[in-house]
C-alpha cells in the first residue's frame, strides 16, 4: 500500500500510476505544437520513422538509466548521485544540475502554460462580442496579465504537489491523461472531416525520404530526447517512488510508447488544422515560404481559425482546444515542481507542505520576471532546454556506464524482472548507454553550443 501522508516521500499506488505520470512528464506543449511542425517541414513520415526509432533506440535506454538510479536509491537527483559515489559532491553536482535545470524550465514553462488558460477566456470573451476584453487578455506581451495566469497556474500546480505521490500526482494524472487523450482523439475525429484537412494529413503522413539527412536525424533524435523528459531528474524522481516488484524495462518501454504516441496523435490534429485554417483563408506560411511554428502558430493560427468558424462551434472547439492545451502543460509542471520539492524533503527534512509552498514561491517570483520581460524566454530555452538537458543525459549515461557501473545496473532490474540477464535487452542496453547515447546527445550538445557561435 502506497504511503499517502503529504509529509512523506510517498510512493506510487501501482503501475499505471507510475506510467501515467511519468508520461504526463514527457507530453507536454512541445509534443502539442512542436513536434507535429517538425514532421511537417522535415520530410513527413520520413522524419516520424526516425523520431520513433531514436525514441526507443535513444531515449528508451536513457529512461531505464534515470528510473533505475532513482529506484535503486529511492532518492531524488542530488541524493541518487550522492548514494551512489559514497557522497561525493562532485558526482552530486550532476544531480544539482538536474535540479536547476528543471526548476528555471518551470519557471519560464510556468508562464507560457499560462498562456493556454487566459486563451480559454479570450475565446469565451471573443465569441460574447467582448472583443476589446479577447484582445486585452490575449496579449502575450501583456506583463499584468501575464502574472496573473502565471500565478493561477503555479497555485494549480502546488496545490496538486501538496497531496503527495499517491494522493497528489498519481490521482491527478489518472484523471488528467485520460481526458487529454479522449479531447485529442475527439478533436481529431472532427478535424479530419473538415475541408482542407486531407491536405494537412497527406503533409503529415506522406514520407519524404529526399529530405533525411546527418542534419534531420540528429533533429529528430533530439526532438525525441527532449520529449520524453530526460535529463532533468524528473524520471530519476519519479523512480524513487517505484516499488521494487515493478520491471523497471518494461515500464520505461510504456512511457515511451504512451508519449510518443501522444505526439503521433497530436500531429494528427495540428496539422490537418492548420491547413483547414488555410481553407478558411487563414495565412499558415510565413514570407519565406515556411510552414508558421511554435507559439505562432497555437496563439494566431489557431485561434484565427476558431475565429472564422463561428457561433457556438467556434467557441467550443476553440475553448476545448486550450482546455487540452492546459492539461497537457500541467502533467508537465507537477513534475518539474515535484523534482526540487523532492530535494528539499530527502536533503534538509522540509516537510512535503512547506517545501511545495516555498519553492513554488520562489519558481513563481521568477516567472513574474518573465512575465513582464517574455524575451527571457528564448534565452532561458537556450541554456537550461537546448544545452541544459542534454549535458545532464549525457553526464548520467557516463555515469551510470563508466562509474557505477551498468553491471550493478542490471542487479537493480532484476527487482521486478529475475530473469533479465538472459534477454536480449540486457545484451545490448550497456551498449546504448555507454556508447551510443553518449555519443548522440554529444553531438546534439555541440551542434547546439556552436549554433550559439
Amino acid at each position: 500500500m502506497a504511503i499517502s501522508d503529504a509529509n512523506t516521500r510517498g510512493s506510487w499506488n501501482s503501475k499505471l500510476g507510475f506510467i501515467l505520470a511519468a508520461a504526463g512528464s514527457a507530453v507536454g506543449l512541445g509534443n502539442i505544437w512542436g513536434f507535429p511542425t517538425q514532421v511537417a517541414s522535415n520530410g513527413g513520415a520520413a522524419f516520424l520513422f526516425i523520431y520513433l526509432i531514436c525514441a526507443f533506440l535513444i531515449g528508451f535506454p536513457v529512461m531505464v538509466a534515470e528510473i533505475t538510479i532513482g529506484r535503486k536509491t529511492g532518492r531524488n537527483p542530488v541524493g541518487a548521485f550522492k548514494a551512489l559515489s559514497d557522497n561525493k559532491w562532485t558526482y552530486a553536482l550532476i544531480g544539482m544540475w538536474g535540479v536547476i535545470c528543471g526548476v528555471m524550465i518551470l519557471s519560464f514553462y510556468n508562464v507560457i502554460a499560462g498562456w493556454t488558460v487566459s486563451y480559454v477566456f479570450e475565446e469565451v470573451f471573443y465569441f460574447m462580442g467582448m472583443q476589446d476584453w479577447a484582445t486585452y487578455i490575449s496579449d502575450t506581451d501583456n506583463g499584468p496579465i501575464n502574472a496573473v495566469f502565471s500565478t493561477i497556474f503555479m497555485a494549480a500546480t502546488v496545490s496538486i504537489i501538496l497531496g503527495g505521490v499517491s494522493d497528489g500526482i498519481e490521482r491527478a494524472t489518472k484523471l488528467m491523461m485520460p481526458l487529454l487523450i479522449g479531447i485529442l482523439i475527439i478533436m481529431i475525429g472532427w478535424v479530419l472531416t473538415q475541408e482542407g484537412a486531407g491536405v494537412g494529413l497527406r503533409e503529415y503522413l506522406y514520407p519524404d525520404f529526399s529530405r533525411v539527412g546527418v542534419d534531420l536525424v540528429f533533429d529528430a533524435m533530439g526532438q525525441a530526447f527532449f520529449s520524453l523528459s530526460l535529463g532533468m531528474g524528473a524520471l530519476i524522481t519519479y523512480g524513487s517512488y517505484l516499488s521494487k516488484k515493478e520491471n523497471v524495462p518494461g515500464a520505461a518501454a510504456y512511457v515511451t510508447l504512451a508519449d510518443t504516441s501522444i505526439a503521433f496523435l497530436a500531429g494528427l490534429l495540428i496539422i490537418p488544422a492548420m491547413y483547414m485554417a488555410q481553407a478558411q483563408g487563414v495565412a499558415i506560411f510565413d514570407d519565406s515560404g515556411n510552414l508558421l511554428a511554435s507559439t505562432s502558430l497555437i496563439f494566431q493560427v489557431l485561434p484565427q481559425l476558431f475565429h472564422e468558424l463561428g457561433g457556438t462551434l467556434g467557441m467550443v472547439v476553440g475553448v476545448v482546444f486550450f482546455l487540452l492545451l492546459s492539461i497537457a502543460a500541467l502533467t508537465s509542471t507537477i513534475s518539474l515542481l515535484e523534482v526540487p520539492v523532492s530535494f528539499a524533503i530527502d536533503e534538509f527534512e522540509i516537510p512535503r507542505k512547506k517545501a511545495a509552498q516555498i519553492i513554488g514561491l520562489g519558481i513563481l517570483a521568477i516567472s513574474l520576471i518573465i512575465s513582464f520581460n517574455t524575451s527571457l524566454i528564448g534565452i532561458f530555452v537556450i541554456i537550461f532546454n537546448n544545452i541544459g538537458l542534454p549535458l545532464g543525459g549525457l553526464l548520467i549515461c557516463l555515469f551510470l556506464g563508466y562509474y557505477w557501473k551498468t553491471e550493478n545496473a542490471l542487479s537493480e532490474m532484476e527487482n521486478g524482472s529475475p530473469g533479465i540477464r538472459k534477454t536480449l535487452f540486457a545484451k545490448v542496453w550497456p551498449a546504448f548507454v555507454m556508447v551510443i547515447a553518449p555519443l548522440a546527445i554529444a553531438y546534439n550538445l555541440w551542434t547546439a553550443l556552436s549554433n550559439l557561435f
